[in-house]
């Protein structure tokens, strides 16, 4: 696209030069399917030892401060792990009220059928 504008631009500029534009294919598709076929993430950039390891470390042994990306990418880890766990809360919540609502249906109904069919005659006065 942005190869293509600028043909575009260079030939609309310089009319009496002869301009000729290369167009090239990406081989991310290639290397999406390769890295899926193997199991490895799209991106080998978010995932590895050197994203999540600091990139230096005290020879005493104290603990080395965080990273500006790894402090965001843990919030955003934090943020994620609560938003999970507020909305599994909601299904769990619905999923409950579900069961009531359908238990109170079922109990509905039973009455309404008791209500309907009642003994007569003679079981009426065995069953008091």
């Amino acid at each position: 696209m942005i190869s293509q504008r600028l043909c575009t631009m260079l030939n609309t500029s310089i009319s009496f030069m002869q301009v000729r534009c290369i167009k090239t294919t990406t081989v991310l598709p290639l290397i999406q399917k390769w890295r899926k076929e193997r199991g490895l993430p799209m991106n080998p950039q978010s995932h590895n030892e050197l994203v999540n390891r600091p990139d230096y470390s005290f020879k005493d042994g104290r603990i080395t401060p965080y990273g500006v990306r790894q402090k965001k990418r843990m919030e955003h880890q934090r943020e994620l792990r609560d938003q999970i766990i507020s909305l599994s809360g909601e299904i769990d919540f619905a999923v409950e009220r579900h069961a009531k609502l359908q238990a109170e249906e079922e109990n509905r109904k039973k009455r309404i059928i008791d209500a309907k069919l009642k003994p007569k005659g003679s079981k009426l006065l065995k069953s008091k």
